[in-house]
């Protein structure tokens, strides 16, 4: 197995093999999830206005942007990009004559339900012959990373 060392060549352990491996696995899953999403014609975040329409239903760009993490104007960007590729169409909004409304089109609404079933088939495909014990401690420890990893981001 390989080791890890840190400056002084002190041997950091099975903690520090799994961190590289935390790493490694960041790495090949992102660029596994950006070439399925460049299929579609999506980058991550235009995946993530899709994701959010679908889940929330129609709302305001202020609300999208707020509901992604990103500011007002990047959201204007994506919406932009998104309505040019027909996956979302803007529109009045019924109580608000300033405010519009964010949708997704039938063209998106299609994109997410095949991100689903793409979803679904490559969580069968990865995980398959893992036994349903391992499957279950991988979890437990991505939960206790992440729940980790969020206290420490400021």
């Amino acid at each position: 197995m390989k080791r890890i060392h840190n400056e002084s060549g002190a041997d950091s352990g099975e903690s520090g093999h799994a961190l590289e491996k935390l790493f490694t696995l960041a790495v090949v899953t992102h660029r596994y999830m950006e070439r399925g999403l460049a299929a579609r014609g999506l980058s991550r975040a235009r995946a993530t206005v899709l994701w959010n329409l679908h889940g929330g239903g129609p709302m305001t760009q202020r609300a999208l942007a707020t509901a992604i993490g990103v500011t007002p104007r990047n959201v204007t960007g994506l919406v932009d990009a998104l309505e040019a590729d027909g996956f979302v169409a803007r529109g009045p909004h019924p109580e608000d004559r300033r405010a519009t409304l964010v949708a997704l089109t039938d063209k998106g609404r299609a994109t997410v339900r095949g991100l689903r079933a793409e979803y679904d088939q490559g969580a069968a495909r990865l995980f398959a012959g893992v036994p349903d014990g391992d499957l279950a401690a991988f979890v437990a420890t991505a939960d206790h990373l992440i729940t980790r990893i969020g206290r420490e981001d400021p």
